[in-house]
């Protein structure tokens, strides 16, 4: 570090699996001068199989898991961070967890359930239920033999939008003040691309839906008054001298909209996407997540480093990123992170 140079630290949370060397909510601290992570550390470990997280000021909302039960723990990071409450409900965990700060709800998507549920966010801070929503349907690949909703979370303009790997649906909802769900209108994959995730442009009304089960990516045009999308271009998130098994992961999108980044589960990499001025993507690099599995990847928020965790090797590896290329540089590995599948800056 030169003199005058200012050490940023950035703090990020891992989420993880518990079943085996995993403890639970890890935190770590990024020093972006000297381009190192921290070793991640518990920081909650009364929470079983918290993997996914979001945080909201000095509240975070976590993925749970309970005896034949499965929902949402609301946790206060403030001082000793520790758990407020949490809602369980019959049946599994769920996927995936996100705020919507404005409307004080949190949504969550229940994969093996096939459900939406929604919960409103008391004056403490701590959750209470406001509407279990089932869905339906089904896909061509074994794996879609039900209804599997895996993302629950805000368009642009506050529409709630589900992708369902099981039904190849990505749904749009408007969204109560209550907490009350309707639909608006739904839009149909190819069979058997499995929706996972999506992720919006910054600026333009475009956006990008990753399938797990096709480990493609598909560009979409977003029409905000109608919450409709339409389709653009669909291509491979593999490099196409790679024939194995695989499962797109992640989709994160950088903060001026020039650049996208996937992973593979399977490949075990990062595919790294160039975003032209009208939305449209081209492939510019595929690079080893140096570990097996990486369930999630993550932008910090300076947008200088991309953090990626390996779900089977209990390691996280760190990537420094040309903001001007987007392509990724490793500068740290072999980062122990047990049982990890969820990456999430403050």
């Amino acid at each position: 570090m030169t003199k005058g140079e200012i050490t940023m630290q950035e703090t990020v949370y891992l989420g993880g699996y518990t079943r085996s060397n995993g403890k639970g909510i890890y935190r770590a601290v990024l020093d972006t001068t000297k381009q190192q992570l921290s070793t991640p550390t518990p920081l909650i470990t009364t929470v079983s199989g918290p993997t996914y997280l979001a945080v909201n000021g000095d509240k975070m909302y976590a993925v749970a898991a309970g005896d034949g039960t499965g929902g949402v723990v609301a946790i206060d990071l403030a001082g000793t961070p520790h758990v407020i409450n949490s809602v369980l409900l019959p049946g599994t965990s769920p996927a995936y967890v996100a705020v919507d700060a404005q409307r004080r709800l949190v949504y969550a998507a229940n994969y093996h359930m096939g459900r939406i549920d929604v919960f409103v966010i008391r004056d403490d801070g701590g959750i209470a239920l406001a509407s279990s929503n089932q869905c339906t349907g089904s896909g061509p690949r074994p794996e879609q033999e039900a209804s599997h909703v895996h993302y629950t979370n805000l368009t642009p303009d506050g529409r709630l939008v589900v992708c369902d790997l099981g039904a190849d649906a990505v749904t749009t909802y408007d969204v109560d003040a209550a907490g009350q769900i309707r639909p608006v209108a739904t839009f149909a994959t190819a069979p058997g691309f499995g929706p996972r995730h999506i992720t919006f442009h910054p600026t333009l009304p475009v956006a990008y839906l990753l399938g797990e089960l096709a480990s493609e990516l598909q560009v979409l045009d977003y029409d905000a008054a109608a919450g409709t999308f339409a389709a653009r271009e669909r291509l491979s998130t593999l490099p196409p001298d790679w024939h194995g098994q695989n499962g797109a992961a992640a989709v994160r999108i950088s903060a001026d909209g020039r650049f996208l980044y996937t992973s593979n589960r399977g490949h075990n990499s990062i595919t790294v996407w160039a975003i032209d001025a009208g939305g449209d993507v081209t492939p510019v690099q595929h690079i080893t997540t140096a570990g097996e599995f990486p369930r999630d990847i993550n932008l910090d928020p300076s947008g200088q480093f991309v953090l990626a965790v390996n779900q089977n090797s209990d390691n996280a590896t760190l990537y420094r990123r040309d903001a001007e290329t987007g392509l990724l540089t490793i500068v740290q590995q072999d980062i122990v992170a047990p049982e990890a599948v969820n990456v999430t800056f403050a």
